[in-house]
């Protein structure tokens, strides 16, 4: 492919916009505008990895440090649209509102207590309810109303105080959901602060897995100004449906191992190339530019020439380019007649492997310069060898 054909238009200074340097040299080097929309050569180099990713060792060949399970590869960067919980021991990975967590259970031998009826006034919050009767949020169940959209049932939700829920999980148990609104919460016989699972008619009860393991939790009394000490699943209400329904956090035990899990900011790679080009670009740039590897590069050579005095460089560069081409080689030949330090600008930012320049000194005698995009030594090499020495 020659240059011009894709008409590349590179930039001297990072866009004002950009968050990341992989972004900033993806405008620089001419695959992406700055309103991050691919351009000719960001189509190429897309175009290339969707032909590359039929591979199953796709990501491991890209020499992209990934982050994933079965049905999903990540990558961590720190503008990403995905949180993601991540145990750094096992490599377990999922998406924040689908991770799963050791959750610690503290009382869960403790005899169950009678219920007590006592006065919370402004105890509409885990927060205050706590502060008042001088306990910890994990000795708190939380409630939380919502309304099935496909049939409008009352959904009760039932999570220990400390933890938050987990719509994503909520809604892979129940359907789509929507908050309660007031007449809704009345119905049913629930007090919108002082709700609990006891007593309620007509309603779909919901309890995190924790729950049944948790004795006397503080509950609402359905009873504005109210709250039930010593509540107990299974004794004092039941429910239809008992799952996983809490949102992992940072420092919750891993599920398998125990470790600490970290939340981590990411993009998700299965499918989306443009995310790949970004994750390439973020892993693989120095101070000059993008350094993609083999494969990962659309492509493989970036082939120019130095104008001459007496020799036709732009011909012999475009004998080797044919030459190439037929061997196989994917090659960028940059025909433009410019300047030796733009073109050196340019082949530096747009990051292909290698870079052969065919100039009328080397010409001379017989020979072309090859210089490996990550290093910093240059190699004359004859015109016979570069075939075969790049093919090889």
């Amino acid at each position: 492919m020659k240059y011009r054909d894709l008409q590349i238009q590179t930039q001297r200074e990072a866009p004002n916009n950009a968050r990341t340097e992989g972004f900033s040299f993806l405008v620089r080097a001419g695959y992406l505008t700055r309103e991050n929309v691919p351009t000719k050569l960001g189509e190429y180099a897309i175009n290339h990895l969707i032909k590359l990713s039929s591979d199953p060792s796709f990501f491991f060949r890209l020499s992209l440090e990934t982050l994933g399970n079965d049905r999903e590869t990540f990558f961590s960067i720190p503008t990403g649209d995905i949180e993601i919980a991540h145990c750094a021991n096992c490599k377990y990975t999922e998406r924040i509102e689908f991770a799963r967590f050791a959750k610690s259970i503290e009382t869960s031998h403790a005899a169950p207590l009678p219920l007590e009826k006592v006065e919370t006034p402004d105890c509409n919050t885990i927060e205050s309810l706590a502060n008042f009767l001088n306990i910890s949020k994990e000795q708190t169940a939380k409630a939380l109303m919502y309304t099935r959209v496909s049939d409008g049932k009352f959904i009760f939700v039932v999570v220990r105080g400390d933890m938050q829920l987990s719509e994503a999980k909520l809604k892979a148990q129940v359907g789509d959901v929507r908050a309660a609104r007031a007449e809704e919460i009345v119905s049913v016989g629930a007090v919108a602060g002082y709700a609990s699972a006891v007593g309620l008619k007509d309603a779909l009860i919901v309890v995190d897995d924790l729950i049944p393991q948790c004795p006397n939790l503080v509950a609402g009394a359905n009873e504005a100004g109210f709250h039930l000490k010593n509540t107990n699943y299974g004794r004092d209400y039941s429910a239809e449906i008992v799952a996983d329904l809490v949102q992992a956090q940072g420092g919750d035990a891993c599920v398998n191992c125990g470790n600490p899990l970290s939340v981590l900011r990411a993009i998700q790679l299965n499918d989306k190339f443009e995310n790949i080009l970004l994750a390439l670009a973020e892993t693989h740039h120095d101070d000059k530019g993008l350094t993609l590897p083999h494969p990962a590069a659309p492509f493989d050579v970036y082939l120019m020439h130095i104008s001459g005095k007496e020799l036709d460089t732009h011909a012999k560069a475009d004998e080797i380019y044919t030459a190439l081409q037929d061997a196989g080689i994917s090659v960028l030949f940059d025909d433009r007649e410019e300047r030796a330090g733009v073109k050196f600008n340019d082949a530096d930012l747009i990051g292909c492997p290698v870079r052969v320049t065919v100039g009328e000194k080397g010409l001379r005698e017989g020979m072309v310069e090859m210089k490996k995009r990550a290093s910093r030594d240059t190699q004359l090499v004859p015109l016979e060898e570069i075939v075969p020495l790049l093919k090889n």
